[in-house]
């Protein structure tokens, strides 16, 4: 059995932010990877998601590019340069060497641990031999990107991590039911109180001074309560970058890929 990475295939369930920070740890490494989004994404960072493929065709993020793809020519298009994007609510049969679930749904949705030799599933609501081989740990702290080979990670708290002081004030969440309409634009720093666009006849306002770091895709239909935008205190934070979140979870499903792939050529040699 060859150990190198190229020989792999992941599938990354979710383009979001932070599974595009796995995603781009994964693919620097030389792994094979597609991705599987909705039909329309609600990424709000979208400045650093693949999933903007879905609605754009194709996205660079840092220097990688993901790209539109149906599902015959996706595992291809993996093994190039490219991050195949697909729009695929369901897990497709790639016969993928490992499955990520990087959906941050809180809870297990239709993950299950037989879906690949290898499953990973990132934050709160998966156990370990229950859903998947491994969880990778996402709330912030000493623990981030940690993975874990057995229990579950910490459970979710549904409050945002406190930035600069700010916490779910930096959140913006829909007022209402119906399309999204942006005036604001991603990487512009809005006074306190600015209108930012609007969700039907009701307004979004900014809670505070602060650069505008993600806005869910304009048009988009959105139910009360989703968070539709983030708006950050720390005015020089680089809008443009995959966060330091993203990149050590990205890292701890680099280990556990890692890792396994080391338990199973090992398991091999002595099998020899």
């Amino acid at each position: 059995m060859s150990g190198l990475l190229e020989d792999l295939l992941v599938v990354v369930r979710g383009g979001g932010d932070l599974a595009t920070g796995v995603v781009w740890r994964l693919k620097r490494a030389g792994v094979p990877v597609i991705v599987c989004e909705l039909e329309r994404p609600l990424t709000v960072r979208r400045t650093v998601a693949f999933s903007v493929a879905v609605l754009e065709q194709s996205v660079e993020v840092e220097g990688v590019r993901a790209v539109l793809a149906n599902l015959e020519d996706a595992p291809a298009l993996a093994r190039t340069d490219l991050v195949p994007v697909v729009v695929s609510p369901r897990l497709p049969a790639f016969g993928a060497d490992v499955v990520v679930d990087a959906r941050l749904a809180k809870r297990p949705l239709d993950t299950a641990i037989d879906d690949g030799p290898f499953v990973v599933a990132l934050g709160p609501g998966f156990v370990v031999g229950v859903h998947c081989h491994a969880v990778v740990e996402t709330m912030r702290g000493p623990r981030l990107g940690r993975v874990l080979w057995a229990g579950a990670a910490a459970p979710n708290t549904a409050v945002p991590g406190v930035v600069a002081g700010r916490g779910e004030e930096r959140v913006l969440r829909a007022p209402a039911h119906g399309p999204v309409r942006w005036q604001a634009r991603i990487g512009e720093v809005v006074p306190a109180g600015a209108l930012l666009g609007a969700v039907g006849p009701l307004e979004v306002r900014a809670p505070f001074r602060g650069l505008v770091r993600g806005l869910i895709a304009d048009g988009t239909v959105v139910s009360p309560g989703l968070k539709i935008g983030y708006v950050d205190p720390r005015l020089d934070t680089d809008w443009l970058e995959i966060s330091d979140k993203a990149l050590s979870v990205g890292g701890g499903v680099l280990e556990a890929i890692l890792t396994w792939r080391h338990d199973r050529v090992s398991s091999g040699e002595r099998a020899a």
